[in-house]
């Protein structure tokens, strides 16, 4: 951070939404990897059909020169309880609050402290029923967040590196966001 009072007001602004834990790191801290994104590939119906996944998103390469633009992360989770995360319809239908607040806090970041940060969140983008993917550009560039790990992070490893729980239990959801900020001039 540039300085305390920037902590001290992001903190202000984090602690105004429900969000269950988060941490900073030094984006040179962040593990790029093309092993996530052959696991994309490999294991997401989503790959190769929205602009937030890839291929549309630009190689590992391409997105990690995008976040290592900025300083800072902010990693995040939110939570969500359901019968059980196995099932996949009723855990998806949570994700929508976990996208209002990522984009909420991500606004009031720009609007406060640094006008210039991006966001990425978890899974891919569902704000229209069908994605023009890939026959006409997005509907909505301004709301839809990449995913996470469609930028090659190694979430599991960040979230350690600030000592956020990955996994609680078979009933509880949780959503990972990350905001980019302090962008090098």
């Amino acid at each position: 951070m540039k300085d305390n009072s920037n902590l001290e007001k992001m903190e202000a602004l984090i602690a105004s939404y429900p969000i269950c834990q988060y941490g900073f790191l030094d984006t040179r801290e962040l593990v790029f990897s093309d092993h996530v994104r052959q696991i994309c590939q490999q294991e997401c119906e989503c790959y190769g059909t929205t602009w937030s996944c890839p291929p549309a998103v630009g190689s590992v390469d391409k997105c990690s020169r995008k976040c290592l633009n900025y300083r800072k992360a902010l990693l995040f989770t939110t939570l969500a309880e359901v019968s059980d995360t196995a099932l996949l319809k009723e855990t998806l239908a949570t994700r929508k609050d976990h996208e209002e607040v990522t984009r909420g806090l991500l606004l009031d970041i720009k609007n406060s402290m640094y006008e210039d940060c991006m966001a990425l969140s978890s899974e891919s983008c569902h704000i229209c029923e069908q994605c023009t993917y890939p026959d006409a550009p997005c509907r909505h560039p301004d709301k839809m967040f990449p995913c996470i790990e469609s930028y090659g992070i190694l979430v599991t490893e960040s979230a350690e590196k600030c000592q956020i729980d990955f996994f609680y239990d078979s009933t509880t959801v949780t959503w990972f966001g990350m905001i980019f900020f302090d962008r090098y001039k």
